[in-house]
């Protein structure tokens, strides 16, 4: 009986991994919770009865400014974001495969935008579209164009300076998967594929690409759920137009009412649905494969 009972550091270690957990997903539950409060319901416990109602009032859109147009910002924006990461850290990773001029500055270059603080990086590319309106707004004060010099205010905005900036954050990510797949890639797969007279697509497109494609989906993953929920890269580099992470940081400090919480518990559920439709996704798809080759 001795010998199977556990030993005291298995207890101990336990204890520590069971208040890691309630200290990462405590915070998330306890907002859950509070979300479904009553009508008369606040910001802490106890509950005053239970109900949706500040679902239903977030849902028809008032008490908070502007709340489904972020929303659709942030989806579009996060969208574009994973759609670009995924393809760009695909063809990345293939290319650096083999060597060429300036690979070490290129890759370190990428990777530097993890080190640099996040608001840093914002600034950056806010005043970097600062001095292209002033050049734009200068030539066009230059040359006498009316119509430009009247109409034109800024070049920031959602898809060009908030977009480059989820992109510093997320590319990096993206990359280092890519990067680490392709180094545990079987290459004699490729080898086999040519010396049976596949074409550099073919070899691509049916060796390759479904090789890699269960690490597409990591990097999917990665790009829009970081780019869903950024704030410090977007603060200063988005314009006028705010992503909902934005909005959520800015009902904090006006907002006094549970609905806040549910506001809140949304933007979570979004990033907890796509990451089970990916994985979702990815089952099905080994599924399809599994039964062609059993076919």
């Amino acid at each position: 009986m001795d010998e199977d009972r556990r030993p005291l550091s298995f207890w101990l270690l336990g204890a520590v991994f069971l208040a890691f957990v309630v200290f990462l997903y405590g915070p998330t539950l306890t907002i859950l919770v509070l979300s479904f409060q009553g009508p008369e319901g606040g910001l802490t416990f106890p509950l005053r009865g239970v109900s949706t109602h500040w679902y239903e009032l977030l849902w028809r859109g008032s008490g908070v400014i502007d709340i489904w147009a972020s929303f659709r910002r942030s989806l579009w924006l996060g969208l574009v974001v994973m759609v670009l990461t995924t393809v760009i850290s695909l063809l990345a990773g293939y290319a650096f495969r083999r060597r060429f001029f300036g690979q070490g500055l290129l890759f370190n270059l990428t990777i530097a935008s993890l080190i640099v603080p996040s608001i840093v990086v914002s600034l950056g590319i806010a005043l970097e579209f600062r001095l292209l309106d002033d050049a734009v707004k200068a030539f066009a004060e230059e040359h006498g164009i009316e119509w430009l010099n009247e109409g034109y205010t800024t070049a920031m905005g959602l898809f060009t300076s908030g977009l480059g900036a989820h992109l510093t954050w997320t590319l990096p990510f993206g990359l280092l998967i890519m990067f680490a797949v392709f180094n545990r890639f079987p290459n004699d797969l490729e080898e086999a594929a040519r010396d049976l007279g596949a074409s550099p697509w073919q070899v691509f497109r049916h060796v390759v690409l479904p090789l890699v494609a269960p690490s597409l989906v990591g990097v999917a993953l990665f790009g829009f759920t970081l780019s869903w929920d950024e704030i410090a890269r977007t603060s200063q580099a988005i314009g006028d137009a705010n992503t909902l992470p934005l909005e959520l940081q800015g009902l904090t400090s006006t907002v006094t009412t549970p609905e806040i919480y549910a506001l809140g518990t949304v933007v979570t559920g979004v990033s907890v649905l796509v990451i089970v439709l990916a994985f979702l996704g990815v089952s099905i798809a080994k599924r399809r494969a599994a039964k062609r080759v059993l076919g």
